[in-house]
């Protein structure tokens, strides 16, 4: 897959005016929360290749993919919420 059809998947961000908040901080910040949403599917998807290769025993430490999957997804829940909530703001 070449590069540019993964930059076709990323959507655009042109994140809305915030009243007193325009600029380079508003596209900075609207760059930052996508950039926290791609670290959040990253880490999920590096949890569930950690649940795939683990020791599967009873001593294997199993906990620590779901720990990547779980953050992963608290990355993508804090991200989008606060995409809503500033997209409502300046609306």
């Amino acid at each position: 897959m070449a590069l540019m059809d993964l930059a076709a998947l990323i959507p655009p961000a042109t994140p809305t005016k915030i009243p007193g908040m325009d600029g380079p901080v508003s596209q900075i910040f609207g760059y930052g929360l996508w950039l926290l949403i791609l670290a959040g599917v990253g880490g999920a998807g590096f949890g569930v290749y950690k649940l795939a290769v683990a020791d599967k025993s009873r001593n294997g430490g199993g906990a620590e993919p779901f720990k990547w999957m779980g953050g992963g997804v608290a990355a993508i829940l804090l991200a989008g919420s606060l995409i809503t909530i500033l997209n409502g703001i300046a609306g």
